[in-house]
Formats: C-alpha cells, sequence, structure tokens
C-alpha cells in the first residue's frame, strides 16, 4: 500500500496519542491511580505497552541469544570450519605466517580485556577475492585474502585493520548491533501496523537503512578508535591507521576487479546517501590521524598526506618508494607514526637516542620496521639534524602546553576502564567461573591447549574458584595438551587430592596419562574411576579404546558390552568389529548409514567435478 497523504495527520496523531498514554501509564505506574480510565483509552495504553515491551523482548531475546553463542566453544570452531568450507583457506603460506605474527602480536602485546563471557580470538585466512575481515561473535576473526593481499601483506596496515575488528569482539558489537536491529524492525513493523504508513517493501528498505545508519555505523567509529589504541599499545606503528584507510582507498578506486567495492573518487558522488554501514575512507583517514598526532601529545601532523610537521614547524615531505603505485601518503603517515610513537613512549629528547649516522648525516631511534620508514626519509632529506631540534623545542614547550599531561591522562582513563573489565572478571560469580572452565576443558578437546589455558588462567585468577579441584583437573588436561605432562600430572594429582570421590578427577587423570603414552597408569585410573560411579559411561568407553590400542581385544569387548549397556543409543560410538558381537541390529544400522554416507559423498565429488568442468570449458570457449 503506497503511502496515504490524505490520512497522514490524522495517523499520526493516532500514533501520537498512544505514545503519549504510553509515557502517562509509566508515570501512573509509580504512583496512585486517582481515576479509571475510560475503556477506549485502557485498550490504547496496554496496546502501547505491549508493543513496547514486544520491541524490549525481542532485543532482549536477541542479544542473549547472541551472547550465548558467542561464549560456546563449539558455535567458534565451526565459525571457523563454515568460512573456510565457503571460501577455502588461502593457499599461500606466507599470507598466513604475515597474519598469524599480527595477531599474535596484537592478543599478546595490546592492551584491552575480554568480558567474562567472551572467548579468546583465533583467526583464519580465507581465500575470498573479497576486500573484507570480518569479527563473528564468537571472536573469530575472518581475515580475507584480498585483504591481506590489497594491503601489501604491510604488518601495521593489517594491525590497524584486525585490531578494529578485534575490537567488534571485545565490545560484543556484533551481538549488541544484531539486537538493536531487530528491536528496529520490529519497532517500526509495529508502528506500520497500527498506523499503516507504507507497503512492506519500503518499510524493508527504510528499516535497513535505518539499522545501517543508527546502529551499526556507530559501532564502526568505535571500533576504529579501539582498534587504534590496541594496534599502537601492540607496538605498532600509530600511523598504521591512516596508512590503511590511504592504501584502501587506492585499491578500493584503481585496483578492485569487484564492481561492488568500487569506490568513486569523484567526491560529489562521495557525499551522495547510501545504505552503506561504513564510514567513508577519507573521514577514517582523517580521524586515525588526529589519534596519531594525539598519541604522540600533537606534536606530529600530517598535510596534504605528504608533509610532516612539528608544532607548526616543516620537518621534511614524503615521496613514494613502491614502483608500482604511489604511496606517499603512506610513507608520510609511517613517518610521522614513528615520531608519534618516540613522542608518546619517551618523556624526553634522551629516549630518541640522536647519533650519526655513518653516512654524514643524523639518525635516530631503535632500527626496526617501526622506524625504517622515517630513518630512510631522514637519510634521504638529510633532516636527522632538523628533526632533533624540533623534537627538543617540543619538549620544552610540553610544561606550558600541558602536551604530555593531557596525553598521559587519556591513557591512563583507557587503562582505568581495561581493568574495571579486568576487575569484573577477577569477580566473576561461580556460574561465570564453570562456564570459563567447561569452555577451557572444550579447546582441550579440539586440541587447542593454548586457548584453553588462557581461559584457565582467568579461573585461577578469580575470587570465587567454584569448583578447585576441577580446576586442577582441567587446567592438568590443558597442559598435557600442550605436551607439559609433568605439570599436567601435578595439576591431576592434587585435583583428586582435594576431591577423590569426583569420577571426572580421574578421568581427566586418565587422558592425561593417556596422551602422555602411558595406557597402564589410565587403565588404573579408569578402574577407580569405576568403583567411585560404575554408571558413568566414559570410564567404560576410554577403557575400551585404550584396551584397542593396546591389542587387547577381550577386554575392549567387555568394556563395549559395559557401555552399550548403559547407553544403547550410543552404539555409533562402538567400532563395527565390536559392535557385530554385541548388537547385530545395531551394527546393520551402522553399515546402512555408512554405506549411505558414502555414496551421498560420491555423488557430491562427481557434482562438483562436472560443475568444474564446465566452467573450465565455458572459460576456454570465452577466451577462443
Amino acid at each position: 500500500m503506497e503511502i496515504e497523504v490524505v490520512s497522514l495527520n490524522d495517523k499520526r496523531n493516532q500514533w501520537k496519542g498512544k505514545l503519549t498514554a504510553l509515557a502517562l501509564s509509566g508515570i501512573l505506574a509509580a504512583g496512585a491511580v486517582w481515576a479509571p480510565a475510560q475503556r477506549a483509552q485502557a485498550v490504547d495504553v496496554w496496546g502501547a505497552a505491549a508493543q513496547a515491551l514486544g520491541v524490549f523482548g525481542a532485543y532482549k531475546s536477541a542479544l542473549s541469544s547472541i551472547l550465548s553463542m558467542g561464549n560456546n566453544v563449539s558455535a567458534q570452531i565451526q565459525s571457523r570450519r563454515q568460512d573456510l568450507k565457503e571460501n577455502g583457506e588461502d593457499p599461500n603460506r606466507h599470507d598466513r605466517q604475515v597474519v598469524d605474527r599480527v595477531m599474535t602480536q596484537l592478543t599478546e602485546q595490546g592492551e584491552y580485556a575480554l568480558k567474562v563471557n567472551s572467548l579468546p580470538f583465533v583467526w583464519s585466512v580465507n581465500n575470498s577475492r573479497e576486500f573484507n575481515a570480518s569479527c563473528y561473535p564468537t571472536n573469530y576473526v575472518s581475515i580475507n585474502r584480498a585483504l591481506v593481499r590489497g594491503l601489501n601483506l604491510d604488518p601495521d596496515e593489517l594491525a590497524a585493520v584486525l585490531a578494529h575488528e578485534m575490537t567488534h569482539g571485545i565490545e560484543q558489537h556484533s551481538a549488541h548491533n544484531y539486537a538493536k536491529a531487530v528491536a528496529q524492525y520490529y519497532g517500526m513493523a509495529f508502528l506500520n501496523m497500527d498506523a499503516g504508513l507504507m507497503d512492506w517493501n519500503k518499510l524493508n528498505g527504510l528499516a535497513s537503512y535505518s539499522i545501517a545508519k543508527n546502529v551499526t555505523l556507530p559501532t564502526e567509529y568505535d571500533a576504529d578508535e579501539g582498534g587504534f589504541y590496541i594496534m599502537a599499545s601492540a607496538g605498532f606503528n600509530p600511523g598504521g591507521g591512516a596508512a590503511a584507510m590511504a592504501r584502501m582507498a587506492h585499491y578500493l578506486t584503481y585496483e578492485t576487479q569487484n564492481v561492488l567495492e568500487y569506490q568513486d573518487p569523484d567526491p560529489k558522488n562521495k557525499n551522495q546517501e547510501n545504505y552503506n554501514d561504513h564510514p567513508d575512507t577519507d573521514l577514517r583517514e582523517q580521524k586515525l590521524a588526529r589519534m596519531m598526532s594525539d598519541y604522540g601529545c600533537g606534536h606530529v601532523t600530517v598535510r596534504d598526506r605528504r608533509d610532516i610537521y612539528i608544532d607548526g614547524q616543516k620537518l621534511l615531505s614524503a615521496d613514494w618508494t613502491d614502483d608500482t603505485y604511489d604511496n606517499t601518503w603512506e610513507n608520510a603517515y609511517y613517518v610521522a607514526g614513528a615520531i608519534a610513537k618516540a613522542f608518546h613512549d619517551y618523556d624526553s629528547p634522551d629516549g630518541w637516542a640522536f647519533r650519526s649516522d655513518g653516512r654524514g648525516g643524523m639518525t635516530c631511534l631503535p632500527e626496526t620496521r617501526v622506524n625504517q620508514t622515517l630513518q630512510y626519509f631522514l637519510a634521504a632529506d638529510h633532516a636527522g639534524a632538523r628533526l632533533r631540534d624540533l623534537v627538543v623545542q617540543a619538549y620544552a614547550g610540553e610544561e606550558k602546553s600541558g602536551a604530555r599531561k593531557k596525553m598521559k591522562q587519556a591513557e591512563a582513563a583507557r587503562r582505568k576502564n581495561i581493568q574495571k573489565v579486568k576487575e569484573e572478571v577477577l569477580g566473576a560469580d561461580p556460574r561465570d567461573v564453570k562456564n570459563m572452565r567447561g569452555n577451557a576443558d572444550a579447546y582441550s578437546d579440539y586440541g587447542m591447549g593454548d586457548k584453553a589455558m588462557f581461559l584457565m588462567n582467568r579461573v585461577f585468577a578469580a575470587r570465587h574458584p567454584e569448583n578447585e579441584a576441577e580446576n586442577y583437573a582441567i587446567r592438568g588436561r590443558a597442559k598435557a595438551v600442550q605436551g607439559d605432562f609433568q605439570a599436567a600430572l601435578a595439576d591431576s594429582d592434587q585435583s583428586i587430592r582435594l576431591d577423590p570421590k569426583n569420577v571426572y578427577n580421574f578421568l581427566n587423570r586418565a587422558d592425561v596419562y593417556r596422551m602422555a603414552g602411558d595406557r597402564e597408569a589410565a587403565l588404573r585410573d579408569l578402574d577407580q574411576a569405576k568403583k567411585v560411579d560404575g554408571s558413568n559411561l566414559y570410564s567404560w568407553l576410554m577403557s575400551a579404546q585404550i584396551c584397542d590400542e593396546m591389542a587387547d581385544h577381550a577386554n575392549a569387548l567387555t568394556n563395549y558390552r559395559e557401555f552399550y549397556r548403559l547407553q544403547p543409543k550410543a552404539f555409533r560410538q562402538i567400532p563395527e568389529e565390536y559392535l557385530k558381537d554385541i548388537s547385530e541390529k545395531d551394527c546393520q544400522t551402522l553399515r546402512k548409514e555408512k554405506a549411505d554416507a558414502r555414496k551421498k559423498l560420491e555423488k557430491q565429488i562427481r557434482d562438483e567435478k562436472k560443475a568444474a568442468d564446465k566452467k573450465a570449458a565455458e572459460k576456454k570457449k570465452a577466451s577462443r
């Protein structure tokens, strides 16, 4: 239905009355009701209240669901598997190694704190040709190969982009944005159902626009800011964020072959309204450049994307150093970024280590990648002595300007916010501590001992340990996954000393012995577990598996029989060679399922080959 111009004012007045009634109903609920409302008005109040509660309920329900999924290790692993299944893994090992180094430095050295219901970050580089990266609600960071290559594998630019994605995870933006989007859509839908202002296609378009601009866009700005401080605190060049935006603008304008990614360089077209939920690249570049300057006490700035100034005095002009494209902008930000980092890190010129460069000029700062571009242009422009003079002047003026004090106050405020989150983790209630321990054990199941230990370190630091014996048991298993069997057994022994009546403490130590290759010791612990709780399935299943590994088929069959007796529906856990002697019926079912699965896989392989052959033939035909 098109918008009804004639009745629009009437409909607005009707809805305005309902909103007013709703507001009044909140006030009345807090005090006495002096007179009963007329029936028609009462219906309006309750109708509006029900709609508002529906929107609020939708928000709370969506938020709870996504936060719960985000704190589920299996969901995180499935996120990664689904991504790689759909896009494939980047086959270039060097791409993956560069990203691994950047993400490891960000996660281990960056200043941030994960909420109590958040998982540690995991990541992969897929083989997608789209220039993009994303952070799932599970804190799985998906990085497209096209982005890695588009940024020329530059560690500082990658750090800026990936720290941006980490901030989405740290602040749980996906969950909150989804919940807000659901609520906003429901709210607009309720409004439209009551007022009938427009057809549903237009409503969908309006809702999508509103969500992009009012929900997603603000969190993108937040992620730029949070990402900047993570990457800078991790030791990357603070100019990397602005450099990444400059590089991105060039790539999306001149290099991308994806029409949906194309960014029109015409300022008139840039200013046209759109449904994009990301800030304009130029605006992001400007904001990140200001943050870089503020990080260095406001001393260093870049003008015209080329000229580097210190407190209003020009130091030098950057130039391009790449044979394939003009990278002047990036060089300018890297020169300025190294200077900003030095102003941030050192409270006096002494820390800059000004010295002869051995070629008749002057250089400064350690010879690291972060300072490499600065040192190159200092030598090329013979600007080392001028930099020294400008730096000395800058420090001399700080007491009057208060620039350093302001920078440190801002940094102290950020660290205070981070510490607040850390305190919340330390004060986590026993239920949350138990969830962390369960997630740690799940990581061990997947062979991810480092992630398990990350969570167990949080568990042991918590003021409410919930179950100290199980904490030792799960940490011991995590250490075993990492290959530290001596420390693993020490923790496992402690868990049993603290609680010898908990069957899982014996099961966990048995698993540690098994990973260490001591099957006899593992079986002894499993026998003890059976004495503690003979109905526990895992003690029989693990015993059967270990006996099978030792070629003790008779005892393997005995244990599988008891496992089946306790849980017949779990017959798929029993190998066919044993199941045939336990239940011929279930064995036939298992054989049929395997045969069906094999046929399905063979058909899938044939279909994929047929599709690939067809695509290759079409490509060959088109090239003629």
